[in-house]
């Protein structure tokens, strides 16, 4: 029997530490118990919120409907010939899968470690990290219908996947619920080392013929000398998304700044670091309040402690206006804001 909580604080349950609460909670551990919470008319009707691991999540306000917190565990793989298909429930900690997949040395997840939050989120957001986005690696996912009560399986290109970006974030948005992700991988490695700093690290290290398990422990190492570990300061890793623009207008601010960090990103458009932007508007490591922006990293935003969901998403507009009114370039949020 499924056990709804009542006023439950969510401080726990979201790493930017936000002391908000939830009207009503439960936690989902098989994915047929989804079946049982939604035969309740009331919780069709209500406001809803699915929660995984709460890494990408900003908390403006209480959340006045039901929280269901996805907790279905497991892992387990099958290999045929070179390939390897893993299945994992969408409660999983993402980090736990990537250790399990480079420590079996099944290969293409390797340059995704560290990153914070659930396997469930993962497909979501289409999350992604030094040259590589789930999207390479993803077959399929399992997700519960809250309409018809049944179980659909999502193909890749079902999913509709997009920078940061897929069907769950915008037709598909409140209609489904993952319970698990189906990943495709190797048992051939096809190391990805030229994105960010992870091969000027392995020379650091003296390595020239790296293993996954070393992209793994360089991508590690960092990203935790970047990015604050929400464990001791609350955060949501990065908190905006790294701008695509249109190669016009690309050049007009590379005429004004010929330094700008940039990668290609297909046909007519380049991608800006939203991180350079935001430390050349003077942001980085500024204190503002009981927020602020991380001293490694710009784009990071933190709770420095007793921050308000408010405070934070007052300071993400500073900051999108800034570089708005010195670069002509606006900047989208990559965390999902609950007001």
């Amino acid at each position: 029997m499924l056990q709804i909580q009542q006023n439950i604080s969510l401080k726990n349950f979201n790493t930017f530490g936000i002391d908000v609460s939830a009207k009503y909670f439960v936690e989902i551990n098989r994915a047929e118990e989804l079946i049982e919470l939604f035969m309740d008319s009331q919780w069709m009707e209500m406001e809803r919120l699915i929660l995984g691991g709460g890494s990408n999540m900003l908390f403006v306000k209480d959340f006045d409907g039901l929280v269901i917190h996805i907790n279905i565990r497991g892992m387990e793989h099958r290999i045929n010939h070179q390939q390897v298909l893993v299945v994992a429930g969408a409660g999983e900690v993402w980090n736990d899968l990537v250790n399990y997949c480079v420590n079996n040395e099944f290969a293409g997840m390797e340059n995704l470690s560290l990153i914070p939050g659930s396997v469930g989120a993962a497909p979501v957001q289409n999350i992604g990290a030094y040259g590589v986005e789930l999207k390479d690696i993803f077959a399929s996912c399992n997700a519960f219908e809250i309409a018809t009560g049944t179980f659909k399986t999502f193909s890749k290109a079902d999913c509709q996947f997009d920078y940061r970006d897929s069907i769950f974030k915008n037709d598909m948005k409140g209609h489904y619920i993952i319970v698990s992700v189906k990943f495709e991988l190797s048992l051939v490695a096809d190391v990805k080392l030229h994105y960010g700093a992870i091969k000027e690290e392995l020379i650091n290290r003296g390595i020239t013929e790296p293993t996954i398990k070393d992209i793994s422990q360089v991508v590690s190492y960092i990203r935790v000398s970047k990015l604050p570990d929400p464990s001791t300061i609350g955060n949501a890793g990065s908190f905006f998304k790294n701008p695509i623009i249109p190669k016009d207008e690309f050049n007009i601010v590379y005429e004004h700044f010929p330094e700008v960090v940039n990668y290609p990103a297909g046909d007519g458009f380049v991608k800006l670091a939203a991180g350079w932007l935001i430390e050349k508007c003077g942001w980085k490591g500024k204190v503002v309040g009981h927020t602020g922006t991380w001293h490694n990293q710009a784009l990071v935003l933190v709770n420095h402690g007793g921050a308000t969901g408010e405070e934070v998403y007052r300071l993400s507009s500073q900051i999108i206006d800034s570089v708005y009114s010195k670069f002509g370039v606006k900047l989208e949020r990559e965390v999902n804001v609950v007001d």
